[in-house]
């Protein structure tokens, strides 16, 4: 179990809510960090270049939106789960689609939480703060490639 501070991956093409989740993910007691990816092409390159991440940290849970350009978020969600290197990452699925195919779909390709923005701005930084609170303080974390 490592001591480092839980770092995030956003794979979200939206800015305002992008910021949202930076501001709200960035309060809190404990420290992380957070990388961002404005659309799902940057997402793969990101998560699958050579030597990885860009040159920072290995992402302990990726936010991942559906609905992006160039490359869907399901798209990146089958090939992460599929990856023996990175499946172990906790995906977190931040839509605004409700549909059951999107929702049965994720699932079936190991989603570990599904969520449905709230298109309230108060809901939707109690959502923020609660996914901090959880994999910030309350879940234990997997060693890096679950070693």
């Amino acid at each position: 179990m490592t001591d480092e501070p839980l770092h995030f991956l956003l794979v979200e093409d939206d800015d305002d809510h992008a910021h949202l989740v930076e501001r709200t993910l960035a309060k809190g007691e404990l420290p992380l960090s957070l990388t961002r990816c404005s659309d799902g092409r940057e997402a793969v390159e990101f998560l699958f270049e050579p030597g990885g991440f860009g040159g920072g940290p290995r992402p302990d849970v990726v936010l991942l939106d559906l609905n992006l350009p160039l490359v869907t978020g399901h798209d990146i969600l089958t090939r992460l789960k599929a990856d023996r290197r990175l499946r172990s990452i906790p995906v977190i699925v931040m839509t605004s689609s409700d549909a059951d195919v999107d929702r049965n779909r994720a699932y079936a390709a190991h989603v570990n939480s599904y969520v449905v923005k709230p298109m309230n701005f108060g809901d939707f930084k109690t959502l923020l703060e609660d996914i901090r609170q959880y994999w910030s303080v309350w879940n234990k974390r997997a060693d890096a490639e679950g070693d």
